[in-house]
């Protein structure tokens, strides 16, 4: 029996379509209309010469909402909402960083006018710093909250205390759910009435169910109309609606949500929480529908919901429990693979391999997970980048989103249980147009499971590469030593 469609609304059955290929399709940085000279002259000053298709496409349609100056969209129109959906690695982050310092320019009075919300400490610091390079030498502030500073400290940051009543001190926030949501309950003064840009970046983990609350107050605080001094009567917003003589008597802000992932969800009652205002949908994430010689179109690849980068290659190696990190010292040592990134279940199974490969020597490695503090998270990385640690151990919550440069290998010791896990895994490579390799280790009994996975998801060049027991034998007798070292001192 074929499967049900689900109903999908218009501008999800309909989206603007992005080129997957980015190197074919790059688009120089004077080509996209309406970028402020001052911005080109920075994105040059960065070695930024071209922009990605995603960025082509979203940069002015950005702009272009806001082209009457932040209080109303075009010809007194609400701007629609966006969603962009697009493989890791294709340049999501500039797509909004360049439009919004643009947009915010000519703002004369400091209010938080666009709100960054991002599923992990490691995103946020990385966005901050690209707003950090744009904003530089503008006098728009931007301010990082997500518990690195203590709570005090990040409100002295957010807000000062005047005479007159408070004032802000961000025009641009970058946020954790977490934190942030202390900071409308508890933080005097801070306000997001004036907010015009809601950001929402890695927007499938952030609508899971724990960071729901999160954006709906969000919205709440968004749409409150502030109290005691009533010098903000003026702005009273109305939920968006038909524009009628009343609401068109007050300057509106428009409060605009932009949506930023790699696995956008297609489930449009998920979709329907964020109560999206006429949304706009870019992807990359299509299926290229190979027409015949007679002009009928095949189905074969009308059920790739995911795009891969263009330059990855995919293997898996069928194994047994006992041989898997034989198969990862073998990797290391026998094929001497360097700049790999290899991703376990869990902190403990990080921790225990972690331990093991150094127990058995030979291999220069370290562990990325939430047991250590961020400060020894970024060292690790910047160390891992210069090519001081070949080996990178990682569980999947430090790992997503974040920019790791020059990753040859992905490694999934563990086989990733859902399709997104693997995606946003082996999507740690071959970023920006470059090439990367991608091994899974799988169980024998995991097998159909994992290959019936990709296949459901589209992707079906996913490579067998046995590995002999023969080649594992060499390691067998350092590897038993490693493991009764091990066995020391963990007891």
């Amino acid at each position: 029996s074929r499967q049900v469609q689900p109903f999908l609304p218009q501008w999800l059955a309909q989206p603007k379509r992005v080129q997957k290929r980015i190197k074919d399709n790059l688009c120089p940085i004077r080509d996209v209309p309406g970028i402020h000279p001052r911005l080109l002259k920075k994105l040059q000053m960065n070695g930024i010469e071209s922009f990605f298709p995603v960025q082509a496409e979203v940069i002015p349609a950005i702009l272009q909402s806001a082209s009457n100056g932040y209080l109303m969209g075009r010809g007194g129109y609400r701007p629609k909402d966006i969603c962009v959906s697009a493989p890791t690695g294709s340049g999501k982050t500039l797509a909004f960083v360049i439009p919004i310092v643009q947009v915010l320019l000519d703002r004369v009075v400091c209010h938080v006018r666009a709100l960054v919300v991002l599923p992990t400490k490691e995103l946020a610091q990385q966005v901050s710093k690209v707003f950090n390079v744009y904003t530089d030498g503008t006098g728009l502030k931007v301010v990082l909250i997500t518990g690195q500073k203590s709570f005090a400290k990040e409100q002295e940051m957010l807000v000062q205390k005047k005479v007159t009543g408070y004032c802000s001190l961000a025009d641009i926030v970058v946020a954790t759910p977490g934190r942030l949501t202390d900071h409308i309950r508890q933080t005097p003064g801070f306000s997001l009435t004036q907010l015009r840009f809601l950001i929402i970046d890695e927007a499938d983990r952030m609508i899971d169910d724990m960071h729901q609350n999160c954006l709906n107050q969000i919205v709440k605080a968004a749409f409150q109309v502030e109290d005691d001094s009533g010098s903000n009567m003026l702005f009273q917003r109305t939920k968006p609606g038909p524009i009628t003589a009343a609401s068109s008597c007050f300057p509106q802000i428009p409060l605009q949500k932009l949506l930023f992932s790699a696995t956008l969800t297609q489930d449009p009652e998920k979709l329907q929480q964020l109560d999206l205002f006429q949304p706009r949908l870019f992807t990359s994430v299509y299926s290229e529908n190979k027409t015949l010689g007679d002009g009928t179109e095949t189905e074969q690849d009308s059920n790739n919901k995911y795009t891969l980068p263009e330059g990855l290659s995919q293997c898996y190696v069928p194994c047994d429990l006992n041989s898997k990190p034989l198969l990862l010292l073998y990797f290391m040592l026998t094929m001497k693979f360097t700049r790999v990134l290899c991703f376990t279940n869990s902190r403990e199974a990080s921790h225990r391999l972690f331990l093991l490969v150094q127990a058995f020597g030979g291999v220069t490695v370290a562990e990325f997970s939430s047991r250590l503090p961020p400060s020894e998270r970024q060292r690790t990385i910047k160390e891992f980048e210069q090519g001081k640690i070949q080996l990178l151990i990682s569980t999947d919550a430090t790992a997503r989103g974040i920019d790791v440069k020059g990753v040859n290998y992905v490694i999934n010791y563990d086989a990733p249980q859902f399709i997104r896990t693997y995606i946003h895994r082996v999507g740690r490579t071959a970023r920006a147009g470059k090439v990367g390799v991608a091994f899974s280790l799988v169980l024998r009994i995991q097998e159909r499971r994992f290959l019936r996975m990709l296949r459901d998801a589209g992707i079906r060049d996913i490579k067998k590469h046995p590995v002999k027991g023969k080649s594992l034998k060499p390691l067998v007798q350092q590897y038993e030593g490693a493991l009764c070292k091990l066995e020391k001192t963990v007891k």
